[in-house]
């Protein structure tokens, strides 16, 4: 078990941020499957919140799937653009608010969420603290998810994901390179995920592999 870091790597702003969006933007299946698995953890009407929602096609597909109240937060301010745009031309009602500091926590001292969200847990400066932060803001009986690379996949899984993206080969290339020889470095298992879990109110985590990642769901209990 590796002990959980804070990220610091290089931000994603700016052509970077825009790159990454590009080749995202190919993987609309899996975000839209993805938002089934979070849909079905829902009623409607439900609050829910993504941390990290990156270019926001998660956010943006769930919106899609009822009358859900969306909310997005990311430190990018081009992530924060970029999403804010995603949402706007798919017509939904995604809120994407600006400003928000690395390490700052999350909101809902007004509102409680039904489920928050995050991708790309390996990028939050602090991982544990983060989980905290999602506990809070959860409502009782609530769950959370945090869909990440786990860093035991292995390249031939790796390769098959990247083949379902579609890219040309320029960028087929480094995505291979940046899966397999930067995020898979700094990709959490699951006894990191069950360790940060036991450190905060949630205790424990439920895990299920998917592809080159897993889903780590966190359940709030009833009050």
């Amino acid at each position: 078990m590796r002990t959980a870091k804070a990220y610091k790597g290089i931000p994603m702003e700016g052509m970077l941020a825009t790159w990454y969006a590009r080749n995202t933007a190919k993987m609309s299946e899996e975000f839209r499957a993805c938002a089934r698995r979070i849909a079905a953890h829902l009623s409607p009407g439900a609050a829910v919140l993504e941390a990290a929602p990156g270019p926001g096609y998660l956010a943006v597909e769930l919106a899609k799937l009822g009358p859900y109240r969306v909310t997005g937060i990311d430190i990018s301010e081009t992530f924060v653009r970029l999403a804010s745009e995603q949402a706007a031309r798919a017509g939904v009602d995604v809120d994407v608010p600006p400003g928000r500091r690395r390490g700052a926590a999350l909101p809902g001292r007004d509102v409680r969420f039904h489920g928050p969200a995050a991708r790309r847990s390996r990028n939050f400066s602090d991982p544990t603290g983060a989980l905290r932060e999602m506990h809070r803001v959860l409502r009782p009986g609530g769950s959370a998810l945090v869909i990440d690379m786990r860093n035991d996949v292995s390249n031939e899984t790796i390769d098959a994901a990247v083949d379902g993206m579609h890219l040309d080969r320029v960028n087929a290339f480094l995505t291979r390179v940046t899966f397999k020889h930067m995020l898979r470095k700094r990709a959490y298992s699951r006894a990191d995920f069950q360790a940060m879990a036991a450190a905060t109110p949630f205790r424990r985590a439920d895990i299920v592999d998917d592809g080159i990642g897993f889903d780590v769901w966190l359940r709030k209990l009833s009050a």
